[in-house]
C-alpha cells in the first residue's frame, strides 16, 4: 500500500488541479515498478501495488526514492509540500515552481499460497499507517 503524505494539506493549499496532478505523477512512477508489480488506485490518495507469486519487498524503497525525485512542476505552487518546509520553493527547470511529495509505503505477503487476498491487503495497510504513526516518507513492512 502507498499513501501520498499530507495530501489533503496538499490539495487545500494548492487546489485540486494541484493534487490531480500529484496522482498522476505517483501513479505513473508506481507503473514503473521491475517485477511484475501492477499499481491499483485504492482509494483517495492511496494505491496498492501487487506482485504476484513472489517476495518483491526490496522494491518498496525504491518506489519512495523516486517519488521523492520526483518534483511536479506546478506553476500555481507558491511552497513546497512535504515532510520539510524549505525557505524557499524550488524551481523546476522550466522555471516554474514545484512541490516535493512524499509517500508512506506499508508491505505485506502471504503467509502461505493459500492464505486470504483481503488479510494480506489487511496487514499491508495497517503495516501502512505505522509508516505514518512513526513519522511518514519510510518503508514498514
Amino acid at each position: 500500500m502507498v499513501d501520498i503524505d499530507h495530501f489533503k494539506k496538499l490539495n487545500d493549499q494548492h487546489g485540486h488541479a494541484v493534487g490531480d496532478q500529484v496522482l498522476r505523477l505517483i501513479g505513473t512512477t508506481l507503473t514503473r515498478t521491475e517485477g511484475g508489480g501492477r499499481p491499483f488506485r485504492y482509494g483517495g490518495e492511496e494505491f496498492a501495488v501487487l506482485f504476484p507469486g513472489s517476495r518483491r519487498k526490496r522494491r518498496c524503497p525504491t518506489w519512495r526514492t523516486c517519488a521523492r525525485r520526483s518534483k511536479p512542476p506546478v506553476s500555481s505552487c507558491a511552497a513546497s509540500t512535504g515532510l520539510r518546509r524549505p525557505e524557499k520553493p524550488t524551481r523546476s527547470e522550466g522555471g516554474q515552481k514545484s512541490l516535493t511529495v512524499t509517500v508512506s509505503i506499508g508491505v505485506a505477503e502471504p503467509e502461505d499460497l493459500g492464505a486470504d487476498p483481503e488479510e494480506v491487503i489487511r496487514a499491508a495497510d495497517q503495516a501502512l499507517y505505522r509508516a505514518k504513526r512513526t513519522g511518514r516518507n519510510r518503508v514498514c513492512v
